[in-house]
């Protein structure tokens, strides 16, 4: 007798040629349905991914991974604070800053932050060098109130290279008219895009002894220290040790507070969605189940059979888990590697469709992101195919049963 008894007749059932083949064609379903359901899931959760690794790029490309601020807002010995701080393993670099919410005037008029840094240290905390479109940081020089605008910014206020704005500060200062608030003209001297709104509309880099002369701050104090460290999700965590071990009380801002909340939007739409694409599954899983019963209620002779040579309940179930398993592990794997496949080539499939139908997925004129993006993830991929494996396995253990419970008097009766 062929062992394992269960397998044997397991495998048989499945690829055998049956009378109905209705039950052929669920058995179909059902394994397109689970291959479909899991292809659909890593596809669509690695482009979430992407979008979120993409997002996260242009947004931390202009903020720092944490600030630390003294509590009175000023910071003097800024310089030793900085190699001191910078000695630590788990900070790449540091930086020192001043922020102010102000309003800017030219053509048009804004909103905005103004960001004082220092050039030779910015650089190393951020990727504004990077992103400019036209000038440096190295132009931004103390006592001359030159100014770097983010490139939505520069086009709401109407102004190019060399072109005035003024910055209005939330600071009043004595006239003989009275209090009035202070401002300042500055000079444009390059324009910087990181392709996301926030940063490209609302920033505005200048040098910090500007930018503290403008603030009525005193003469060589920043407003803090930025930090970049080797390990973001850290961040709070080592802006706080780096804050006790200084002199004084500050504090302490990391990247999520600042951002965190887009974030979590991202992370809360990927849940939605992984819930709502595993229904795809659970409908597979449903038809695997209606076609084992389908399967039990066919072969009542047949498992009466095994019954009165000596098969115990347990064989019986073991035959139908089988055939029900098989169809979810073929499914499984065909979902896999179409997951994969599509996830990997998603960047040449999306241009494809858009040339075939004539139409852009993502104009220019509307997006930042103007590509599809994917990052593919080993934990997701082992995630999905167990959660499939799971879903497969499940849906056979009531049909089992049923057929295990089959009386052979019953069932042969009318043989």
């Amino acid at each position: 007798m062929y062992k394992p008894l269960s397998l044997f007749v397991g495998l048989r059932y499945l690829r055998a040629k049956r009378k109905n083949h209705f039950i052929s064609f669920i058995s179909l379903i059902s394994m397109l349905g689970i291959a479909l359901g899991v292809t659909t899931l890593i596809t669509v959760i690695s482009v979430m991914n992407g979008f979120e690794k993409e997002l996260r790029a242009r947004i931390l490309g202009a903020i720092s991974h944490a600030t630390i601020q003294p509590i009175d807002g000023t910071m003097s010995e800024w310089r030793e604070l900085v190699e001191r701080v910078e000695q630590r393993e788990d900070v790449i670099a540091a930086a020192p800053f001043i922020e102010q919410g102000v309003w800017l005037q030219a053509r048009g008029s804004t909103g905005a932050f103004i960001r004082g840094v220092d050039p030779q240290y910015e650089r190393r905390v951020s990727e504004v060098e990077d992103k400019m479109l036209a000038g440096s940081l190295d132009d931004l020089h103390a006592g001359e109130f030159g100014i770097v605008l983010g490139a939505g910014l520069a086009a709401r206020l109407r102004v190019g290279l060399g072109d005035k704005i003024t910055v209005i500060a939330p600071k009043l200062k004595a006239s003989p008219f009275g209090a009035n608030p202070q401002m300042k003209r500055f000079t444009v001297v390059g324009a910087f895009e990181f392709g996301e709104f926030e940063n490209d509309t609302a920033l505005a880099v200048m040098h910090h002894a500007d930018a503290a002369r403008l603030l009525r701050m005193p003469e060589g104090t920043v407003g803090g220290i930025r930090l970049q460290l080797e390990d973001m999700n850290r961040a709070w965590m080592v802006a706080r040790e780096v804050s006790d071990q200084l002199e004084g009380v500050y504090r302490v801002r990391d990247w999520t507070q600042e951002r965190g909340n887009l974030f979590q939007a991202v992370r809360t739409e990927k849940t939605v969605m992984w819930v709502i694409l595993s229904l795809i599954i659970a409908v597979a899983a449903f038809n695997i189940i209606s076609m084992l019963v389908m399967v039990v209620t066919d072969k009542q002779s047949d498992i009466a059979i095994l019954k009165t040579m000596g098969a115990r309940a347990g064989t019986i179930m073991r035959v139908f888990i089988v055939q029900g398993s098989l169809i979810g592990v073929i499914g499984t794997v065909l979902g896999v590697i179409g997951g994969i496949a599509l996830a990997m080539n998603i960047g040449a499939v999306v241009p494809f469709l858009e040339q075939l139908f004539g139409f852009s997925l993502f104009p220019g004129d509307i997006y930042y992101i103007t590509e599809l993006p994917s990052d593919l993830r080993t934990d997701d991929v082992v995630k999905f195919a167990a959660m499939s494996l799971g879903m497969g396995l499940l849906s056979t253990l009531y049909p089992a049963w049923r057929a295990s419970r089959t009386h052979p008097a019953e069932a042969l009766r009318y043989e």
